[in-house]
């Protein structure tokens, strides 16, 4: 049975680069306190960040790493 952690993370990291990517060329800042912040950035990263870590701990499962 194939782990679903590969497909869950191979998506989280497509979306969440394509989100640094949109949020990177057309940069809108949103006002967070005091600080301006481009929240597409921010969230692409996290959702990256997300799929490697669900792309790894499959590949650890599997013997991969």
């Amino acid at each position: 049975m194939p782990d679903l952690r590969l497909a869950i993370g191979g998506l989280f990291v497509l979306i969440g680069t394509l989100l640094v990517g949109y949020g990177l060329a057309s940069p809108v800042l949103t006002a967070v306190g005091r600080a301006q912040v481009n929240l597409n950035v921010c969230w692409g990263s996290l959702m990256g960040l997300f799929g490697l870590c669900m792309l790894l701990l499959a590949l650890k499962k599997n013997g991969g790493g």
